[in-house]
């Protein structure tokens, strides 16, 4: 049995895709790149076009970092608002690349900017998710405080996905920075109390307890290696499996 996919035999029907501004950010990591957010949409459309939901959250990180704003002397709420507001850009910019192509996208934000994007409605959402529409969630739970790898928990959950693909600039989740360290392994599967006792950097506290709560399996994997989104849709093993699963396991062990 294939331990590090979920449901192997069943195909996936909803996913979301939790996506840091890192993956549309420009040279630096900063701003937003047009040939990196087309190269992104088109991965999306080979994936929708399998007849998949998708739904997608995204970070803001490549214009404005809350904790950064913070560090500057931004009082925590400002900041993080001001996060919120990123992510509504690179929402609007990742809309137009895929609408470029032919998906149809609705983004749907957490802050109400009714000229640019629909207010977060879960009915709604699930509506556009049936008519095979891509939705893009922006401006993350609308509170501050609140990372937007726990909005990608809470609304995975509220709008009924399978799985988490947490799209990252790793190939997964290690036993410590490999960067730092060399002998750093990576997991091929952990459970989700490990990740937490661990506080290995995959996702917030939050955002663990929540997916661990609600049974909502995450796969973390490197975005910037082509192909990989469509290999993971098709229930190839990549990255790091978290799930409720107590079994731990290594990549080539």
């Amino acid at each position: 049995m294939d331990v590090n996919q979920p449901n192997q035999h069943k195909p996936y029907k909803r996913i979301l895709i939790k996506l840091s501004g890192e993956a549309l950010a420009g040279e630096g990591e900063y701003g937003i790149d047009g040939n990196k957010t087309s190269a992104l949409a088109k991965e999306i459309f080979d994936i929708h076009k399998q007849n998949i939901e998708v739904a997608i959250v995204v970070g803001g990180g490549n214009i404005f970092r809350g904790i950064r704003g913070v560090e500057k002397g931004i009082e925590r709420s400002t900041a993080d608002y001001m996060g919120m507001m990123a992510t509504i850009m690179n929402a609007l910019a990742l809309q137009d690349a895929c609408e470029k192509i032919g998906l149809f996208t609705r983004v749907q934000s957490a802050i109400e900017v009714n000229s640019i994007a629909e207010p977060y409605i879960r009915r709604r959402a699930v509506r556009h998710l049936e008519k095979k529409r891509v939705v893009i969630f922006a401006g993350g739970t609308g509170n501050p405080y609140f990372t937007t790898d726990t909005t990608a928990s809470l609304r995975a959950v509220e709008v009924g996905c399978e799985v988490i693909l947490k799209a990252t600039k790793v190939d997964g989740v290690y036993t410590s920075d490999p960067k730092l360290d060399k002998t750093a392994r990576r997991y091929a599967t952990i459970s989700f109390s490990e990740s937490i006792r661990n506080r290995l950097k995959v996702m917030d506290q939050t955002a663990l307890s929540l997916c661990m709560e609600n049974n909502m399996p995450i796969i973390v994997f490197d975005i910037f290696k082509p192909g990989n989104l469509a290999d993971l849709i098709s229930r190839k093993i990549v990255g790091t499996l978290i799930s409720n699963s107590e079994e731990v396991s290594f990549a080539n062990d």
